[in-house]
């Protein structure tokens, strides 16, 4: 019977193009969707987790019950026989150290005398590496404003508006005064090779961004390290999998009454991005339903006029002796085949346009008047495992649904009005 009916599609064309197509467009459609949402309602998790959180940060017990003042004395030791421990038990994501302190900048004269000063908040990071996505992960390089990216020690990035405040341009001498991982003071002088635009107005008031040795050499803090932030590879945070890692790395640990023993958080639960995570969850699925409700709403009604303009056919094989529930199953399982092949052809398309949106991203640096560090200048959608079966609801069941709806006048026709509709 089914081998029957596959021919029979095949060969009628009327029965199967249309409604193959109009399914596979709505398959599509759902797919594509959906993985866009999930990646669009996840931009605000990576721009936090690429510039402050991580997927996953390990820091000192104490470090992290007191992270909103940044203590540095409070540091991780060995730190680069930590990273390498994590690069080795956990291959998956990608770890960069990274150190958070504050001071203030001092810019002299010509004469060596204090022309302004202003407070900063500073970031350590890996620029100078070979192969280090710090820069990358950050923006930097779109984010420039004026000047370039530091290209050996001893150079430095200022947000822009700080450097206008401060009267300085690059390649000005600047000098960062602090206190040490020891509290003792710290006098390091600096180079400006660029300005930047976080796009925060806290962050543009007085950040700088500085090479990761430059730091460790200006506070005393030699293969020590503020945190250690890891990051999926594929650029998406996973909760499950973050929690699972962070539990297998706790346990290593759990015995170690230290308070400078590591520990590691994930990123949903830092601050308050556990609620964001979930909340980002909760909407994205909510779009996506009332889209599939409607979706499924239209291929209901594809399925419902399929059956209506066949109606002429059943009278016909009616009036030859054929069982009105004979009729009625096979429309049903026209219907299954032509959902199943509509919904596999969609998902197939709909994941394809997803990925290449989750690979190239759509670059929205037009509709900007500047890329900034906090906004990202490129949307990328996200692929999930539902979005391997999500298409199936309404290309398959709708389908069906409507069709058997349409079915039901199969059994209300009667034998003797046959005729003369085959007259007509």
């Amino acid at each position: 019977m089914i081998k029957f009916l596959i021919k029979g599609l095949i060969r009628d064309k009327s029965r199967s193009r249309i409604p193959l197509i109009v399914v596979s467009l709505g398959v599509m459609l759902t797919v594509l969707l959906h993985a866009y949402l999930k990646g669009f309602m996840g931009d605000t998790i990576e721009t936090n987790a690429r510039f402050s959180t991580g997927h996953v940060k390990v820091m000192t017990k104490a470090y992290s019950e007191n992270s909103d003042q940044k203590p540095n004395d409070l540091a991780l030791l060995n730190a680069s026989a930590i990273r390498d421990q994590l690069g080795k038990q956990f291959p998956q994501l990608d770890w960069a150290e990274r150190i958070e302190f504050g001071g203030l900048i001092d810019v002299p004269d010509s004469n060596g005398e204090t022309r302004s000063q202003g407070p900063a908040f500073g970031i350590g990071l890996d620029l100078l590496t070979q192969g280090t996505r710090e820069s990358e992960r950050l923006n930097l390089v779109k984010s420039l404003v004026r000047g370039n990216m530091p290209k050996k020690q001893g150079e430095i990035l200022i947000s822009d508006e700080f450097a206008k405040k401060l009267r300085i341009n690059p390649g000005d001498r600047i000098t960062f005064i602090g206190s040490t991982m020891n509290n003792s003071m710290t006098i390091y002088n600096l180079t400006l090779s660029g300005t930047i635009s976080f796009g925060n107005e806290i962050l543009d008031r007085g950040a700088i961004i500085t090479d990761l040795q430059d730091a460790r050499n200006a506070l005393d803090m030699q293969d020590a390290t503020s945190e250690i932030l890891g990051f999926f590879r594929d650029g998406f945070y996973n909760n499950k999998s973050a929690l699972s890692i962070a539990a297998t790395f706790s346990s290593t640990y759990k015995s170690n009454n230290d308070d400078f023993a590591p520990v590691m958080l994930t990123l949903s639960q830092q601050g308050s991005m556990g609620q964001y995570v979930k909340m980002s969850d909760y909407w994205a699925n909510y779009i996506a339903l009332v889209f599939i409700i409607a979706m499924s709403l239209v291929l209901w009604n594809a399925g419902l006029l399929g059956g209506l303009r066949r109606y002429g056919e059943f009278g016909v094989r009616l009036a030859m002796g054929e069982e009105k529930g004979h009729v009625f199953r096979t429309l049903i399982y026209e219907s299954i085949l032509i959902g199943i092949a509509g919904s596999v052809a969609g998902t197939l398309a709909g994941l394809f346009f997803a990925w290449l949106i989750q690979k190239y991203g759509i670059d929205i640096s037009g509709m900007m008047k500047g890329s900034t560090l906090m906004m990202p200048s490129v949307i990328r959608a996200q692929i999930t495992p539902s979005d391997y079966y999500l298409g199936f609801i309404p290309g398959l069941v709708s389908t069906v649904v409507g069709t058997m709806l349409s079915g039901t006048g199969i059994y209300r026709r009667q034998t003797a009005r046959l005729f003369r509709e085959l007259e007509a």
